[in-house]
């Protein structure tokens, strides 16, 4: 059974860091591409980034460029998201998915998610 598990998130105030993890257990890793999303309050969905398989590649959404970074570590089964110069309209809950393709990617499985708080 393929399980992803986010944590990191928590009360940041603007301007500050925070890294999310995502471990993930059930498949190959290394065979699969994995992004980000985040949900806020009332809030659709929306895509925040992914990387490639083997991490080669890497795709960020126009409003996260400069601040956040995608990474992941094939031997620990793990997705980082790096965030930097939070800002308070980064408040979501931020969820991590594996797909089998970069792109298109949609997410065949998904983490519960964290929330993630930025305070002004």
């Amino acid at each position: 059974q393929v399980q992803l598990v986010e944590s990191g998130g928590g009360l940041v105030q603007a301007g500050g860091s925070l890294r999310l993890s995502c471990a993930a257990s059930g498949r190959t890793f290394s065979r699969y591409a994995m992004g980000w999303f985040r949900q806020a309050p009332g809030k659709e969905r929306e895509f925040v980034a992914r990387i490639s398989s083997r991490g080669s590649s890497t795709y960020y959404a126009d409003f996260v460029k400069g601040r956040f970074t995608i990474s992941r570590d094939n031997a620990k089964n793990t997705v980082y998201l790096q965030m930097n110069s939070l800002k308070p309209e980064d408040t979501a809950v931020y969820y991590c998915a594996s797909d089998a393709t970069y792109y298109p990617f949609r997410g065949d499985y998904w983490g519960k998610g964290t929330l993630v708080t930025v305070s002004s």
